[in-house]
């Protein structure tokens, strides 16, 4: 189980601000946590890199990344309302009246989104979706040279709300897609820290992931990092919500443990490896399906170098890309211990060459 301190880390990691290209804060407190227990690097990509057991064989790489999705200043107006623009894939209606942090030039920079009130929407306007370019944020200035004064173009921010714990094991907050998958990965090195294995470990926060169409921090430090295997961390979609399409996306719900990816952009020998553990460990576990990519870090590692063997493990996760992401304690865990499992079992002579 999360004992009191990783728990304590899991919050203080999840509600700091670390929107893509600006995870500098997340990041650091990832290695803070990580040199406890391991030697600790970070790359001109800002990606954070723990070691154990440096000359142990194989060498494999455990990856989470530590961004988030977040909003940037494009433009300060003549009244001081600041206008923005998206950092990653947002639903514009879930913006709408948030409060919002944006890291300004003295530090943090509170602000409100608004947006044209009920009253004032005429009504053939009242069925049309919401735009990001029909919102704006609100820092209370008087005008544009106090709003300056204050915030630049290309500032970025986040939702302001800090982590929720809920009943029945659960934990709410806006950035679990995917620092969840940073936190789980360092826990898992965390656990095998306290007796190593004969493999070398790696575990690696990357960077940019949410805008990471060419390759993001993933690429650069599986290059850096030269495993001869790897599993990647994220979140996938819960399934267990009103109006779930469970036949498009499968079956997953909170509580379930992990969801280890079978597809086209994995490797068939490391999902084998993964199966193998979760059954051995008694670790309940769903498969997911990638038919095509998967849209995650291991996309980018899969096809770094000469190829790197790599596998997909989730976290299952409910209102994705919102302020209130959703997943359960248990899975967490559970997903941590797949991960030491896997790397544990591995040996000097195993191969990750498909038969």
């Amino acid at each position: 189980m999360l004992d009191d301190r990783s728990l304590a880390f899991l919050k203080l990691l999840l509600d700091a601000p670390g929107p893509s290209g600006f995870e500098q804060v997340p990041a650091r407190l990832w290695r803070d946590e990580a040199g406890s227990f391991a030697t600790v690097d970070v790359d001109v990509a800002g990606n954070s890199i723990a070691t154990i057991n440096p000359k142990g064989t194989p060498r494999v790489m455990l990856a989470g990344h530590v961004d988030e999705i977040g909003v940037m200043v494009v433009h300060v107006d003549d009244d001081g309302f600041v206008h923005f623009g998206p950092i990653g894939g947002w639903d514009s209606q879930v913006l709408v009246g948030q409060r919002v942090t944006l890291e300004g030039r003295q530090g943090p920079v509170a602000g409100v989104v608004g947006k044209k009130a009920i009253h004032l929407v005429k009504p053939d306007e009242k069925d049309k979706v919401t735009k990001i370019t029909d919102l704006w944020i609100d820092i209370g200035a008087k005008n544009k040279a106090e709003a300056l004064e204050r915030v630049r173009v290309g500032d970025a921010g986040v939702i302001a709300c800090q982590a929720l714990e809920l009943p029945n094991g659960r934990i709410a907050s806006r950035s679990i897609d995917n620092r969840i998958g940073a936190f789980v990965v360092l826990e898992a090195l965390r656990r095998l820290a306290a007796s190593p294995p004969t493999a070398g470990a790696v575990a690696v926060a990357t960077t940019q992931e949410e805008i990471g169409t060419t390759g993001g921090g993933a690429r650069t430090s599986a290059f850096h990092v030269d495993p001869q295997a790897a599993v990647v961390v994220d979140v996938t979609h819960a399934t267990d919500f009103p109006g779930a399409e469970k036949k498009e996306l499968g079956d997953f719900k909170l509580g379930s443990g992990p969801a280890i990816c079978r597809g086209s952009a994995v490797s068939r020998v490391v999902f084998d490896q993964l199966v193998a553990a979760a059954e051995a460990e008694g670790i309940p576990f769903t498969i997911e399906a990638a038919p095509r990519y998967t849209s995650t870090d291991a996309d980018q590692i899969y096809t770094s170098r000469r190829g790197i063997a790599t596998g997909l493990v989730s976290v299952p996760c409910r209102y994705m890309h919102s302020p209130n992401e959703m997943v359960a304690y248990d899975d967490l865990d559970r997903v941590a211990a797949l991960l030491a499992a896997w790397v544990r079992r591995l040996e000097p002579a195993t191969s990750f060459i498909p038969a």
